[in-house]
């Protein structure tokens, strides 16, 4: 069975009614991302941070699945599958995928302010007070701008046994994620479904200027007539 890694960004969860990481102007949800992104911003105002995250994860139970993700699930019967996402979200687990490796943390998980192995799940908000099992703040379990990417190696090592790579809704400029084309072994078919795609100069590259709903349509008739 051929391996068919998919990269996914924020493009995937849109259709789903999920805002966008960051809009053109900077903001996310109104709010300047190195308020609400960064070490430093938790650090300022951890009140204002921990209440993002709450909104976001509140948002998250009203949002389903769309089409595009239950279609990658679906593919889990032609191939063995592995998605990477940037998305914090848990639509692609919800649709059914079983094998979902998070670049930029989950939003229903939180972590130990000192342990950051020290993960847990989490479904309710996140106030100050709320401490781990040795009595550190938990925060969210989010990768804020400036700090490691913990899954970034995991996710090479999937994209160097790619036999077939799938990139969808994400503009492929964000870095570490961006580089994880240049992991897949040479000759690797590469798919490329976003309304504005950014990348032209790899080679074995097909571009579906659609979004995830329509252009995985597309492609699944590609993959699976192979």
């Amino acid at each position: 069975m051929k391996h068919l890694v998919v990269l996914t960004g924020a493009g995937m969860s849109a259709e789903s009614g999920i805002k966008t990481f960051r809009d053109a102007d900077g903001l996310w949800e109104g709010h300047d991302v190195m308020e609400v992104a960064t070490p430093e911003g938790y650090a300022a105002n951890p009140e204002l941070v921990l209440d993002f995250y709450n909104q976001r994860r509140r948002q998250l139970f009203e949002v389903e699945p769309n089409t595009a993700h239950f279609d990658l699930a679906y593919l889990q019967n032609h191939f063995k599958v592995s998605i990477i996402t940037q998305n914090v979200d848990d639509l692609h687990e919800r649709a059914g995928s079983n094998n979902v490796v998070h670049l930029h943390g989950e939003l229903l998980k939180v972590r130990s302010a000192f342990d950051s192995n020290d993960i847990l799940d989490w479904k309710i908000d996140l106030v100050l007070g709320d401490k781990c099992a040795k009595g550190y703040q938990l925060r969210p379990h989010i990768v804020w701008f400036g700090e490691d990417v913990p899954m970034i190696e995991k996710a090479v090592e999937v994209c160097e046994t790619a036999d077939l790579l799938l990139i969808i809704g994400t503009s492929m400029q964000v870095y570490p994620a961006a580089s994880l084309i240049h992991y897949v072994p040479k000759n690797t078919p590469v798919y490329f479904i976003d309304p504005k795609p950014a990348v032209t100069s790899k080679t074995n590259l097909m571009v579906i200027a659609e979004n995830a709903t329509n252009g995985i349509k597309r492609v699944m008739e590609l993959l699976i007539a192979q």
